[in-house]
């Protein structure tokens, strides 16, 4: 089971990686970062991610239709496309209080979405925090 700086190696060999990084929604703080960031600084692009994954996971409409207690938190992943990139933030569950997600930054021109999801929803279920 890979810790966080071995999974976020691991998201760089996704093609079209441009940077990753382990971020806690609730504090808004990088556990672990790689590649470039976005804007040319990882606090930064960690803080704003952590707002979008905050509102998210703190919606309920965004939890199961089913009428079921939502997970928590109750999305899986959050997609944010723009010209020229996509930026894929993946909540990890853990056995606390699951307030991490992975975040990675991917050029759309050789980026692989559907892979890119894949690779991180996979990642989220081994990574080893602690």
């Amino acid at each position: 089971m890979p810790g966080i700086d071995e999974c976020l190696l691991e998201t760089m060999r996704l093609p079209g990686a441009r940077g990753a990084a382990l971020v806690d929604w609730t504090s808004g703080l990088a556990l672990g970062t790689v590649g470039d960031p976005p804007g040319g600084d990882h606090e930064t692009a960690a803080a704003e991610a952590a707002e979008l994954a905050r509102l998210a996971a703190e919606q309920q409409a965004f939890g199961p239709g089913d009428g079921t207690e939502p997970a928590d938190p109750p999305v899986e992943d959050l997609i944010l496309s723009n010209r020229d990139s996509y930026h894929v933030l993946r909540f990890v569950p853990t056995s606390f209080d699951s307030s991490v997600f992975l975040y990675l930054w991917l050029a759309r021109a050789d980026g692989n979405l559907a892979l890119a999801r894949i690779r991180l929803g996979e990642m989220a279920e081994r990574l080893v925090l602690g």
